[in-house]
């Protein structure tokens, strides 16, 4: 007889899962909230819920998502530690566009084989990300899955709930004739569109990561991998701040299908591309892959990760206050009446970058 079956020799390692665990808990430590209560390890994460009883009317918000195929550029660089920010951004920054606070997120990573040192680093970039926006990293799940992943592949997903007083809801009952759009600079390609990117820069154009484009100042690589800028604590701050109707998460599908979910019927609205320049790895997109605008707009975010529809006397403030707290922003259009710039709960894209 052959040697005796075992988990094991099936391709899973209990012990290779349980050093993981113990490696990440330094930074699972650092993504806590006073709410949490215990620590990474048990069937379930517990979040101390009092602090609902000081809200009138509670509501809880939640999104899960995940990164999409910008996973192989990290896989392929062999750099795990930033891909957990895109995750983190994909779910808080949809959150906060209805005025939700992040309380705690969970995650969850599937891979071909476990190498404690790799979820360690990704979990090390969830948990950064989560500090950063002030979101609790209450647990996770990590799943080896031989045969049907490889073993230097995986794929990582999360999900998140927040909360928010009814009265301070943001959205598109709120949004009227007049409001000005505010957009926020993205830090590059987010974690959109990277079927596109790929295709081009890599079957079409040949390019290994490793290269270094002059347009970029960097390697492709680097480029590829930039984390997702996180919005949550200064959207916070500006919906308290000044008069925000609605809010924008500009994700797949681009910045007119996203800005329209929270337009209503009653407006129109048009966003002049003239207002900013997007960072060079758009326009390399477009230009080695020969695609035309009007799908780089649906695929990708064009250097524009969150936009704002604010009251027209907020706009000034608004922008200082996003410029005090690091993020660039400009007018970059404007909400009329349904039938000025399209039919009711359009949004249209004229003019050209510079």
């Amino acid at each position: 007889m052959g040697e005796p079956t075992s988990y094991a020799s099936a391709g899973v390692s209990i012990e290779e899962g349980d050093r993981a665990v113990e490696l990440m808990k330094e930074w699972v430590e650092k993504a806590r909230r006073p709410e949490v209560v215990g620590g990474i390890g048990g069937f379930a994460g517990l979040f101390d819920a009092t602090a609902l009883k000081s809200y009138a009317r509670p509501l809880l918000a939640t999104s899960a998502d995940g990164v999409g195929t910008k996973v192989q550029i990290a896989q392929r660089m062999d750099k795990h530690d930033t891909i957990g920010f895109d995750l983190v951004g994909m779910l808080v920054d949809d959150l906060v566009v209805c005025g939700a606070e992040p309380l705690f997120m969970t995650d969850y990573i599937a891979c071909g084989k476990v190498v404690p040192e790799r979820i360690a680093d990704i979990v090390k970039g969830v948990a950064q990300a989560c500090a950063e926006s002030g979101t609790a990293l209450l647990g996770g799940e990590t799943a080896e899955h031989p045969g049907l992943l490889a073993p230097e592949e995986y794929d990582i997903a999360g999900s998140t709930t927040g909360v928010v007083e009814a009265d301070k809801l943001l959205g598109a009952e709120l949004v009227r004739p007049g409001d000005v759009v505010v957009a926020m600079a993205s830090s590059g390609l987010h974690s959109n569109g990277y079927s596109l990117v790929r295709h081009v820069f890599f079957t079409q154009a040949g390019w290994e990561l490793d290269r270094h484009v002059p347009d970029l100042g960097r390697t492709l690589g680097e480029e590829l991998l930039t984390p997702t800028r996180l919005y949550t604590l200064p959207c916070l701050a500006l919906a308290e701040a000044v008069e925000v109707h609605a809010m924008s998460h500009i994700t797949g599908g681009g910045l007119a299908a996203n800005l329209a979910r929270v337009v209503p019927d009653t407006v129109s609205v048009r966003i002049d591309r003239s207002t900013w320049s997007p960072q060079p790895v758009f326009g390399l997109v477009g230009s080695l892959g020969g695609v035309a605008q009007s799908d780089l707009d649906q695929a990708l975010n064009m250097g524009v990760g969150m936009v704002a529809l604010v009251a027209p006397d907020a706009a000034d403030a608004a922008i200082r206050l996003l410029a005090e707290r690091g993020i660039e922003a400009w007018i970059a259009g404007e909400v009329a009446a349904a039938g000025v710039h399209g039919e009711g709960g359009s949004v249209t894209l004229s003019g050209a970058h510079d």
